[in-house]
């Protein structure tokens, strides 16, 4: 970061410290000051008309987190997510252009296999202990990753709170990166709490399914309570954290209800991570697969939260419009498993590299990885993002291509066994989906482009 860069970020710092909300108007100049290449001015622009309008959502939203959340905390959010992953990625583009190759803003990894839950439907639940990246090797990806200027770094699993110490470290030793973990959050307590407080630079996602007996079904009796509890731990400590659920065919319309977004957003939560369930491993219980009516009334009412709701809202599969399509293979983020194979995708469990064996560049530059940037976006209806779930004919091409190998710890399977899984919902979401794009883009022609 240059020195100009450098003063103008710590002047926006300095802002967050003495009273932010007055400041709001300044930190967002400085914001486009840092966007020199205007590769953001719409969201920005988008930024300035809600959160400085006082009747905005979003300007409730900005209220709450400045008064609730510790100011430290906000300002390495800021620092190491906004600023360094989002604004300064001069250096990412240059690698970029000069491989030929994705690189992402973004890695998810797996410290470890190994949870202490038994989720219905959930792959990790069957490996159990078997896999752990060590520290050492965590390090190195977090500092191969830094040289190709990547800074966010998002910790599954398993139950990343197993290696709950190590992951501390790791925060403290890269202060210049931003860590973020999804939790069953059985393992949050007052000392986990103090050590998130004082890096800074950590924060959770707690995972539920909805109310007490959606989220007991899933995850064993007394899980929706444990989630509560420590939700509210953290909150007395002033830490940022949110919510990330599954949707699927018994929940959707539960964590879509008004009812749980707001029992949520009591509790303290700032953002929220949605996903749909997906039939990955041999054994996967193919019928909790949400409909295509499901999907559809989620993705409607996801915009409605966003409108109405002091909560900042994500859905992985039905924001394709805002992200032009799929953001695996490296062209936001990658996944790592805790064996050490390097996967286009968490849901993607097929591999040519393992990171024990081949550098962070190698692994971005394997078959897979070049099959994925050729071929993205899977689908010109940016509703259909996904090649797994929505477009299941490209992961089959994508891996037959690539010649991966199938990176499943326990039942090792052919693409065209888990496509056989996906083919018929993918075929009646395209169905629905469908008709809903074509009339989207007519009120707005500038969506329907394609971007890599």
């Amino acid at each position: 970061m240059n020195l100009i860069k450098k003063k103008t970020v710590d002047l926006l710092l300095d802002y967050m410290s003495k009273d932010p909300i007055k400041h709001l108007p300044k930190m967002i100049d400085l914001a486009e000051t840092l966007d020199r290449k205007g590769m953001h001015s719409s969201q920005i622009a988008v930024f300035r008309d809600t959160i400085i309008n006082p009747d905005s959502v979003w300007s409730k939203f900005v209220q709450n987190l400045f008064a609730e959340v510790e100011v430290d905390c906000l300002k390495k959010l800021v620092e190491c997510f906004f600023v360094n992953s989002t604004l300064d990625n001069d250096e990412r583009e240059r690698i970029k252009e000069k491989y030929d190759i994705n690189i992402p803003w973004a890695i998810l990894l797996d410290p470890t296999s190994a949870c202490n839950y038994q989720c219905v439907g959930c792959w990790a639940a069957q490996y159990g202990g078997k896999h752990s990246l060590s520290f050492e090797t965590i390090d190195s990806i977090i500092k191969q990753g830094k040289e190709l200027d990547i800074r966010f770094y998002i910790y599954s699993g398993g139950e990343p709170l197993v290696r709950k110490a190590d992951l501390i470290k790791l925060a403290e030793k890269h202060k210049d990166c931003y860590f973020f973990a999804f939790t069953n959050g059985s393992l949050v307590d007052d000392d986990f709490c103090k050590d998130l407080r004082r890096v800074a630079n950590f924060t959770l996602a707690f995972s539920i399914e909805g109310d007490e007996e959606d989220t007991d079904f899933r995850r064993g009796k007394g899980a929706y309570q444990t989630v509560v509890d420590n939700m509210k731990l953290m909150r007395s400590y002033k830490l940022p954290f949110g919510f990330s659920t599954c949707y699927h065919s018994k929940n959707t319309y539960d964590v879509g209800s008004d009812e749980f977004i707001d029992t949520m957003i009591d509790l303290g939560c700032r953002f929220a991570w949605n996903f749909t369930y997906m039939p990955i491993g041999a054994d996967a219980v193919t019928d909790l697969m949400a409909t295509a009516e499901q999907r559809k009334w989620m993705h409607k009412r996801m915009r409605e939260i966003r409108d109405t709701k002091p909560i900042f809202a994500m859905d992985f599969w039905n924001d394709g419009e805002y992200t032009c399509g799929c953001i695996a293979g490296g062209r936001r983020y990658f996944h790592i498993n805790a064996a050490g194979d390097v996967e286009p995708c968490a849901f993607v469990h097929y591999s040519n590299v393992n990171i024990h064996d081949v550098t962070l560049l190698e692994a971005l530059q394997s078959p897979i990885f070049r099959a994925y940037r050729e071929n993205q976006p899977f689908s010109r209806n940016y509703m259909r993002p996904c090649p797994v779930l929505d477009c299941p004919e490209f992961i089959e091409k994508v891996v037959q291509e690539s010649g991966a190998h199938s990176t499943d710890f326990l039942k090792p399977e052919t693409v065209e066994e888990l496509t056989n899984r996906t083919k018929p919902v993918a075929q009646k979401w395209a169905e629905t989906a469908d008709p809903i794009w074509a009339e989207y883009i007519k009120e707005r022609p500038e969506k329907d482009r394609v971007i890599k």
